[in-house]
């Protein structure tokens, strides 16, 4: 039996994906439970134009991600932290104030889309971040940790 995948199956495929699996599974486990719908002609169709809307759709976010990036590429924000006379801070630097200073400087973007380095920041000095745009498009941003 030939399926659609409406999402993610662990082991089986990814959204989208066309499937051939044991009559059984499909029409007991998989189409019950909203994972699949069978692959029939009109089902394929339907799939067809809605993945040629959703890659048009999706270019133009990109193409909004990228002027995005280019804006981004030469920002560099300072980041206040209340720190002891040697230099550390107390408590660490996160997204939420990372995020909170792009947006002073007029960028409006998610905590969940900035990565910070691996180790924690809690020392002043200039440090590296990447933000998350799109999928395909990541752009790396510097911030500085000075003491308030």
């Amino acid at each position: 039996m030939e399926i659609i995948l409406i999402q993610d199956v662990n082991k089986l495929g990814q959204k989208d994906d066309f499937v051939n699996v044991k009559a059984g599974y499909g029409r007991n486990f998989l189409i019950p439970r909203g994972y699949a719908i069978a692959a029939t002609p009109s089902a394929k169709k339907m799939h067809t134009e809605n993945m040629r809307q959703r890659a048009h759709k999706e270019e133009k976010i990109k193409i909004a991600a990228q002027e995005m990036a280019g804006k981004l590429a030469g920002v560099k924000i300072v980041v206040g932290a209340k720190t002891s006379s040697s230099g550390k801070i107390f408590g660490s630097v996160n997204t939420i104030q990372i995020a909170e200073s792009l947006k002073e400087k007029g960028f409006d973007i998610d905590r969940k889309n900035i990565t910070l380095p691996e180790d924690q920041i809690k020392e002043i000095g200039n440090y590296k971040a990447v933000i998350k745009l799109h999928r395909d498009v990541k752009v790396e941003i510097e911030f500085e940790i000075q003491a308030e």
